[in-house]
């Protein structure tokens, strides 16, 4: 054991992709009670002298020093790079690839507890998808875009892991929209536009948690080792061009047909906000059933839509 190990009794717990909102979020709500490592792959996080942090990408040699250094009792790992960022196969590297290689170093190093974030987007986006998406649903969003095969193979990945070996206690959450005050994700961004793209005579439904109702989610299931995948989402939902009107935004229409439009349109505009590989999602409904993680965890999102949508509209920015 370690000299860091034999100094304190709280227990050392590594959080991954340090430098977003939401990992920020986590480390504020467990950072009295754990001894908390950051790591991100993209840049170093400044969180005091208190708090480790380390700019290192998975994959090197060097990332398994600080398993041996540390010896982390758990491992939240939130690193996944969003579709927006690099290239398909530098992606598939760092997602797939690098989550092997943090779930075979805690294997290695006898982590009791694991949390893997993953996104409600693995469900796909469908005509035919049920009113309220269970857990046990499968995952199409894999032969719909190949921008979110590396989501859908990060999942696969943490399950065969979660069944394979028990003793790492693993926790996969699929979260709806995480919105709010510091997230840069793709419907953060449309909502904070003054002027947001909408598909003409689409207005799927749409489930938002605050991020840090999310961040609370996140250390209610580290605290407690169930195993097992949840989806997390409050038990409301709404309209996507309600949405947009309660966050004051002018709604811009776009053809969705044939397809290449939109994106012809979206290019023209500049508007990097509304993904192709995301327009199924503004057309058809993907509502998730929250209740396995409210009744396990007894999570309750304290944010409700008119405080998220409030903030929206009074921070906008020019699109």
């Amino acid at each position: 054991m370690t000299a860091q190990k034999n100094k304190q009794s709280k227990p050392c717990v590594l959080i991954t992709g340090a430098v977003g909102a939401l990992a920020q979020q986590v480390i504020k709500q467990l950072r009295e009670t754990c001894s908390l490592v950051a790591v991100d792959a993209r840049e170093q996080a400044l969180l005091g002298d208190d708090i480790p942090s380390h700019c290192i990408d998975f994959n090197h040699r060097s990332f398994e020093d600080l398993f041996r250094r540390y010896r982390f009792d758990g491992v939240i790992h939130m690193g996944r790079i969003s579709s927006s960022q690099l290239t398909r196969m530098r992606r598939y590297n760092a997602n797939v690839l690098g989550t092997q290689k943090l779930l075979d170093l805690s294997h290695k190093y006898g982590v009791r507890r694991v949390i893997v974030l993953s996104t409600f987007h693995v469900y796909g986006a469908m005509a035919y998808n049920p009113a309220l998406i269970d857990e046990s649903a499968p995952l199409k969003s894999a032969g719909l875009s190949a921008d979110l095969i590396d989501s859908v193979e990060l999942e696969n990945l943490a399950n065969i892991y979660l069944w394979r070996y028990p003793e790492l206690n693993i926790s996969i959450l699929r979260p709806c929209n995480i919105v709010g005050p510091g997230v840069r994700n793709a419907m953060s961004r449309l909502l904070s536009s003054q002027r947001t793209p909408m598909l003409a005579g689409f207005s799927p439904m749409m489930q938002f948690i605050h991020i840090d109702d999310m961040a609370e989610a996140i250390a209610l299931a580290y605290k407690k080792s169930t195993r097992g995948v949840f989806n997390v989402a409050p038990d409301d939902w709404v309209a996507y061009q309600k949405a947009l009107k309660l966050c004051g935004c002018a709604r811009i229409p776009l053809p969705s047909i044939p397809p290449i439009v939109p994106r012809l349109l979206l290019r023209t505009l500049r508007q990097q906000s509304f993904p192709a590989h995301l327009m199924g999602f503004f057309k058809y409904p993907v509502v998730i059933d929250g209740r396995a993680f409210v009744n396990e965890f007894g999570f309750q999102p304290k944010r409700p839509l008119k405080e998220i949508f409030r903030f929206y509209r009074d921070n906008k920015t020019p699109l």
